[in-house]
C-alpha cells in the first residue's frame, strides 16, 4: 500500500479534485491529509466526502515542512514501506500510482518524482533537473529531451516533493525533512540532495503524469505583483521563494565547499535582481 501525505491550508476545491483523482487509482493507497488550520470548510468537506482519509490537524503555524513531517511520522507508525509526498493543487492521471509502483519495483531504493503537466494547457511543465552549483542554477531535462524520449526513468540530482515517492529506507537513513532550518521552501530539494549523497538515486518517472497548476505556488503569486512590499516578502518571509536566509542555509548544507562562495554570490544576485525581471 502507498501512503500519500498531503499538507493543506485552505483551497478546499483543489483538495477535493486531488483526493478524487487518488480515489480512482487502481493501486491501493491510504491518504493522510495534514490540515494546518484551514478556515474555508476543508474540515467539513473532508468529513463529508472522504471519511476514509486520515486527517491530522495543525493550528496554522506548521508551514509546509512541519506539516509534511507530521504526516510522514504517522505513515511510518502505520508501518508504511513507501511514502508519497504530494501537493493538494495536483490531479493524478488515472494510472499515476500504477506507473509509480511499477518503477518502484524495478528501483526499490530510488526516489521517484512525477512528470508534471500543466493542467490547463496539457503541456509538459517539469521533468527533473541537474544542479550546477557554480551557477546556482539547474539544467532542466525538458530543455534537452526530445518528446520521443519523454518516457521511463531519467536520473536527476534533485527533485521537489510534489509527487515524490520515497522508500522507507530513505527515512531510516537520513531522517525527515529539515523543519527547523527550512520551515517552508527548499526543504524538499535539501532532502533529495541529502538522499542522493547517501546513495539513494533520484529519477523523474516520465510515465507517471501529475497534472499541476504552475501559477498556484505561493511565491508565484507574490512575484506576479512586483511591489516593494512583495519584494520584501519574496526575500525575507517564510513563504518567499527568494528567502535569503533559507537559500544561505540550503547552500551551506548541500553545495560542495569550494563552490560555496561563488554559488552564494550568484544566488544572491539572482534573488535580488530576478524579482524585477
Amino acid at each position: 500500500m502507498v501512503y500519500i501525505v498531503i499538507p493543506v491550508h485552505n483551497r478546499k476545491e483543489y483538495t477535493l479534485d486531488c483526493l478524487t483523482s487518488l480515489r480512482n487509482q487502481s493501486v491501493e493507497n491510504k491518504v493522510i491529509v495534514v490540515d494546518d488550520g484551514s478556515t474555508d470548510g476543508t474540515k467539513e468537506m473532508l468529513a463529508e466526502k472522504f471519511p476514509d482519509v486520515i486527517v491530522l490537524r495543525g493550528d496554522g503555524t506548521l508551514f509546509w515542512t512541519a506539516a509534511i513531517n507530521m504526516g510522514i511520522r504517522h505513515a511510518l507508525k502505520l508501518s508504511a514501506s513507501v511514502v508519497m509526498t504530494l501537493n493538494n493543487d495536483t490531479i493524478a492521471a488515472s494510472d499515476f500510482l500504477e506507473k509509480m509502483m511499477y518503477w518502484a519495483g524495478q528501483k526499490p531504493n530510488a526516489l521517484l518524482g512525477a512528470f508534471d503537466v500543466d493542467v490547463k494547457t496539457k503541456k509538459p511543465y517539469y521533468g527533473g533537473e541537474i544542479m550546477h552549483w557554480a551557477l546556482d542554477k539547474s539544467s532542466y531535462l525538458l530543455d534537452t529531451l526530445k518528446e520521443s524520449e519523454q518516457h521511463g526513468l531519467h536520473e536527476v540530482s534533485v527533485f521537489p516533493a510534489r509527487g515524490l515517492l520515497i522508500p522507507r529506507a530513505v527515512f531510516d537513513s537520513i531522517g525527515l525533512f529539515e523543519e527547523k532550518m527550512l520551515p517552508h521552501y527548499m526543504a524538499d530539494m535539501d532532502f533529495t540532495l541529502l538522499a542522493k549523497r547517501k546513495g539513494f538515486p533520484i529519477y523523474c518517472n516520465y510515465d507517471a503524469i501529475l497534472y499541476t497548476y504552475p501559477d498556484e505556488g505561493g511565491d508565484r503569486k507574490i512575484s506576479s505583483n512586483r511591489t516593494l512590499k512583495n519584494y520584501y516578502k519574496h526575500l525575507f518571509t517564510i513563504k518567499g521563494g527568494g528567502n535569503l536566509k533559507n537559500f544561505t542555509i540550503y547552500t551551506f548544507r548541500n553545495c560542495p565547499p569550494l563552490l560555496i562562495p561563488i554559488s552564494l554570490l550568484v544566488g544572491y544576485m539572482r534573488r535580488l535582481v530576478g524579482f524585477w525581471r
